[in-house]
């Protein structure tokens, strides 16, 4: 964990992040401006509370040193420019009350004022504002526009975000801030002495990464894409012999890199894609890796078309359904989808670097195979046994590198070599498991139902688990005759995988095991009419019933040797 201590955290208000000497510079590749009109409205809904509560926190604002009073915004440029879109809007007001004449050298001063403090100087001779906050390069020429002119025209042709940008300003200059100047420039004094933000400054981009990846995991969403992005994209123009159209080419694709996996999946899918090309590294080395990988423009070039060609198939593996596997011969990659639907269900997640190496190096029936295989031994390893994901992890590693490298081209390879071996528990170990395994089935039903519908596909009842519902066979809250056949340990049995079964619909409730025979019996449901052999239902037959189940068991997920 990063030393917070050493990247200067302090609290500041908007008018002591940007009222002062320093300036501050959006990096040319970070995204553009995106905030929309629900967040526009939500940011005023916060600035009228200001009447009250006289503070409203704005979160974390990440910058990077550049030089004494030079900094780079890395997060927090959406809440900076909005609320400089304020004041820009607030000043307008101004301007306009000087325009018509009321209290015009008051007026003016305060204008003066407000620019030096708030936006930036005055060029005399171009009455162009050299800004305090400058953005990305296609945010900037417009920015620079409204803050010189404190109005936002509506040109022909602009883009997405200039639209934005405009709109935010005339959406502020709307709002009532006060009808005379001295009105205008309270509101703006409380404005920018009440929003607080906590500002941490780093000193290079690895410890801009660090504390990403800190702030995430506490559950502050900071833009790790936007810090990779502009590495990746400052490397790539070292040489400044990029040209415009190129480089717009390269921002959209990053853009369609990011909307496939969402944010939320970035971080997983850049460090997955490495770990089947690199040494296996942990998220914390993640960055630090990628930039000696991609440390030249020619390098970084390659990472970025690499990114481009993986997304998608990574996006579709966590997906069994997205419509991305249409476009390939459904038929041939069909089978693929259900046992990547029991690896979502389970959030297995390990598997996908060797899957990601394995989709352009394998044929269509090779690839379903070694989804299969690993299914096989994830159901085993880490839902059943509960082995450590670490070792599976660097195991896995070495596997998808081999597969990259061209070294496995089979999946009968992978599953006779030492590594799968390695992990794959014995039909001993994953018995003695599975015989008293647990899962809370209040928690776990849909998990729960799919492991049992893959037992009765194995003993012939085609079920689809979605289609069924979860029957405790001794009640979940039994009632006191229930304490005949378990004595003081009724309530430890609830969530064994014995004591559950499918059915169609739940109609016994709290039937008596007598009653429930009858029913199981007549049912298409294979497991139900197990339990319907049984003459009571007891510990020692549910121990047997959960000992038949697991050999079962062995057989449903079992990869066959050669």
């Amino acid at each position: 964990m990063p030393n917070f201590m050493l990247m200067e955290p302090t609290n500041q208000t908007f008018q002591e992040l940007i009222g002062n000497g320093v300036r501050y510079k959006v990096p040319r590749f970070q995204r553009d401006y995106a905030w929309k009109q629900e967040h526009w409205e939500e940011l005023w809904a916060d600035i009228e509370t200001l009447e009250e509560e006289h503070y409203h926190y704005m979160g974390y604002v990440v910058l990077q040193r550049k030089g004494q009073h030079d900094f780079e915004v890395i997060d927090g440029q959406q809440r900076l420019v909005t609320l400089s879109l304020i004041v820009l809007a607030a000043m307008r007001q101004i301007k306009l009350l000087i325009e018509l004449n009321q209290e015009q050298e008051a007026n003016k001063k305060r204008l003066d004022a407000l620019y030096d403090r708030f936006i930036g100087s005055l060029n005399t001779i171009s009455l162009r504002v050299d800004n305090k906050l400058s953005l990305n390069r296609n945010n900037s020429q417009n920015f620079k526009y409204i803050c010189s002119n404190l109005d936002a025209p509506n040109r022909r042709g602009l883009t997405l975000t200039n639209k934005l940008l405009h709109k935010a300003f005339q959406f502020y200059t709307n709002k009532s801030m006060g009808d005379s100047g001295s009105q205008v420039a309270k509101f703006i004094e409380k404005l920018t002495s009440g929003m607080i933000f906590t500002k941490i400054v780093v000193q290079d981009e690895l410890n801009a990464y660090k504390v990403f990846e800190t702030l995430n995991a506490r559950g502050v969403q900071l833009s790790t894409p936007d810090l990779l992005k502009n590495y990746i994209f400052s490397v790539v123009t070292k040489n400044n012999d990029v040209i415009d159209e190129t480089l717009n080419e390269l921002d959209e694709n990053w853009s369609v890199v990011v909307s496939q996996l969402g944010e939320a999946n970035f971080t997983d899918f850049i460090r997955y894609h490495h770990n089947f090309q690199q040494k296996l590294v942990t998220k914390k080395e993640l960055f630090s890796s990628i930039i000696k990988m991609a440390n030249t423009p020619e390098s970084a070039y390659a990472y970025l078309n690499s990114l481009d060609k993986y997304a998608p198939i990574y996006a579709s593996l966590l997906n069994p359904n997205d419509e991305w596997w249409s476009d390939l011969d459904e038929v041939k990659y069909r089978e693929a989808k259900k046992f990547l639907e029991g690896l979502r269900l389970f959030n297995i997640k390990q598997p996908l670097t060797i899957f990601m190496a394995a989709f352009s190096k394998f044929t269509a029936e090779e690839f379903i195979k070694i989804i299969k295989y690993l299914y096989v031994l994830s159901i085993r390893y880490n839902v059943i046994c509960h082995h450590s994901p670490n070792e599976q992890e660097k195991t896995y590693n070495q596997i998808a590198i081999k597969i990259y490298e061209g070294d496995y081209k089979r999946a009968s390879h992978i599953k006779n070599g030492e590594e799968f071996k390695k992990l794959y528990p014995d039909d001993k170990t994953f018995s003695n498991a599975f015989e008293f395994h647990k899962m809370p089935s209040r928690q776990s039903s849909k998990k729960i139902r799919f492991l049992l519908s893959e037992i009765e596909i194995f003993l012939g009842n085609q079920t689809d688990y979605l289609k069924t519902t979860l029957e405790h066979i001794c009640p979940y809250r039994p009632e006191q005759h229930w304490d005949e056949y378990f004595g003081e340990g009724v309530n430890d049995i609830q969530d064994r995988l014995g004591n559950v079964i499918l059915l169609e619909k739940d109609e016994l409730k709290r039937s008596n095991f007598t009653d429930k025979k009858k029913f199981y019996s007549k049912t298409s449901f294979n497991l139900a009419k197990k339990i319907a052999e049984y003459d009571d239902w007891n510990l020692q037959n549910l121990n047997n019933y959960q000992l038949w189940l697991s050999e079962q068991a062995i057989k449903v997920w079992e990869v066959k040797k050669i």
